[in-house]
């Protein structure tokens, strides 16, 4: 691993987004990645896993596009990085997707107007060389480096081994709105499967319902989640933010970069 936190001795070729979503292709290139990136898009099904908690259907999804995409690439995936990202609306518990129609939209507006809610934003990275879809279950080597017994009893006394599987849990945390975690390796230890997910908040101001039926008009919200766009016309109605707002534009980059470090995609050391 280099000092960046990348690994190194991977010789990444591209970098692929499976989306065809502007926001999400603009959110891309603002990083400035020296890596090519290309744009695929995704043929995976969208509806919602039942019986999943909001963040673990949205990591699925994000994973279940990535996946998509490297199985119709076939060969040409090899030595690419194929990222996924699916973003879903949860209010009281309930996820809500993108409406159906223009009558669904002004139904999920009349719900959010003067509430707040989450914003969930799945992401999914792989490795495209590997063949194997594991996206209903995986079998993970972690190899764990020796510690001593005043270490180990140093790490029980926390109390965070208790309650997981192992007496150990490998998901990376970033703050309080972010994790993500390997759910496949190679051989050799390098990732091959990471997913994870933000989670931020968002509090609408009340809105009339001549405000809804001229927004739900403009077309602007029958492709998003939850029926709005926090960088268009639906900016006007939020009257606050907590947490990652690319998240909330449909990427949250300082995961999605966490996450391309452990493939060997780094801005900082790209010589």
């Amino acid at each position: 691993m280099s000092k960046d936190g990348s690994y190194v001795g991977q010789a990444v070729q591209a970098l692929v987004l499976g989306s065809t979503s502007p926001r999400r292709r603009e959110l891309v290139q603002l990083l400035g990645l020296r890596t090519p990136v290309r744009f695929e898009a995704s043929d995976a099904d969208e509806s919602i896993p039942p019986g999943l908690a909001p963040a673990e259907a949205a990591q699925r999804l994000a994973l279940n596009k990535a996946v998509s995409v490297r199985d119709r690439l076939g060969a040409e995936a090899a030595g690419t990085v194929i990222v996924g990202a699916d973003t879903i609306v949860v209010l009281d518990g309930d996820i809500l997707g993108k409406p159906r129609d223009a009558a669904d939209a002004r139904r999920m507006l009349g719900m959010l107007q003067g509430r707040a809610h989450e914003v969930i934003t799945g992401v999914a990275v792989l490795n495209g060389t590997s063949g194997e879809s594991k996206t209903a279950g995986s079998i993970t080597r972690v190899v764990m480096k020796p510690l001593d017994e005043d270490r180990i009893a140093r790490y029980v006394a926390t109390g965070e081994p208790l309650d997981k599987a192992g007496g150990y849990d490998t998901t990376m945390h970033l703050g309080d709105i972010g994790q993500y975690r390997i759910i496949s390796e190679s051989p050799d230890g390098r990732p091959e499967i990471i997913v994870g997910h933000t989670v931020s908040k968002v509090t609408f101001r009340p809105m009339s319902d001549e405000e809804i039926w001229a927004y739900v008009k403009t077309g602007d919200p029958l492709d998003k989640a939850g029926a709005y766009g926090v960088q268009g016309i639906g900016s006007v109605f939020i009257e606050k933010i907590e947490g990652d707002f690319y998240s909330i534009m449909g990427l949250p980059l300082n995961l999605l970069y966490q996450m391309l470090l452990m493939f060997g995609i780094s801005l900082f050391n790209q010589s």
